[in-house]
């Protein structure tokens, strides 16, 4: 059995397959990616379909993915878990700036709970640890947010397992977001320490930017199951461990579907065999 809930920080739960909202803005994730209502009807129709875990951040656009969530979504329905970033200053199309400061930090939350209009983030990710900032004093800004009110729970993004143990050992960490898929597993020792710890594992490019959904090996199966190539290999992750919570993000209603469906492929021993092998 597939469990399809997952309980952030052990008392939030989410339904395991999200919806992130990166492919709401423009090329490298920079202005807006086409018409406001096309990006409205989308998220409505994420969450109609059962979604309880919307994952945004402020660089997104940047601003435009979060102030398309509030558009979209505010008043929130009960049991939708927001989940933004912050910890990343854009100056252009791809171009990313990290910025651990805390008080920057802070300054990134407060815009991001008026821009989604809350009064607590959900879950509030490090977008990127800064090299240059101690890990206690960006940690700790968060923490104080956490104590607060203005966040509920802390995620990080992009750290290896050795970051995350030395985090846990400052504050409770309830998520993790790495690159993770069917051909990329350089995370699979952070998912390991997840799955120990109960931390959830948002992997991010979940269908390999693309590139999964023309995988032949997972375009045999999808043939043998009467699905699409890119609802396999998020279908594999749900089976893979009961800790991946993939978010993956479209700007196109007939993908949204296509993506949310996954939640019903049912992979056998031989499926997850020939997948497996990918690595």
């Amino acid at each position: 059995m597939i469990p399809e809930i997952f309980e952030l920080a052990g008392r939030l739960p989410v339904r395991r397959l999200g919806y992130g909202t990166a492919q709401l803005t423009g090329p490298g994730y920079w202005g807006p990616r086409g018409e406001a209502r096309d990006a409205v009807a989308v998220l409505r129709r994420a969450v109609e379909r059962g979604v309880t875990l919307i994952d945004t951040a402020d660089n997104y656009g940047p601003s435009i993915a979060e102030e398309l969530v509030a558009e979209a979504l505010y008043p929130y329905p009960a049991g939708l878990v927001i989940a933004t970033k912050g910890g990343v200053v854009r100056t252009g199309p791809d171009a990313w700036h990290i910025e651990g400061r805390p008080e920057r930090l802070r300054a990134m939350c407060e815009a991001s709970l008026r821009r989604l209009r809350l009064d607590t983030i959900d879950l509030y990710q490090l977008h990127r640890l800064d090299p240059d900032v101690p890990m206690a004093e960006q940690l700790g800004a968060l923490d104080e947010l956490r104590r607060e009110g203005k966040i509920r729970h802390i995620g990080l993004d992009s750290v290896t397992a050795e970051q995350l143990d030395a985090a846990r050992e400052l504050t409770d960490i309830a998520s993790v977001q790495n690159r993770y898929n069917l051909t990329d597993r350089a995370s699979e020792p952070l998912l390991k320490l997840c799955e120990a710890h109960g931390i959830a594992f948002l992997p991010w490019f979940p269908l390999g930017n693309g590139s999964l959904t023309t995988d032949r090996v997972c375009a045999d199966i999808a043939a043998a199951h009467g699905v699409a190539p890119g609802q396999i290999a998020l279908a594999w992750l749900l089976h893979r461990s009961p800790a991946l919570c993939p978010t993956p993000g479209t700007g196109s209603l007939t993908h949204l579907e296509e993506n949310l469906d996954s939640a019903a492929v049912r992979l056998g021993e031989e499926d997850m065999s020939r997948l497996d092998a990918l690595s």
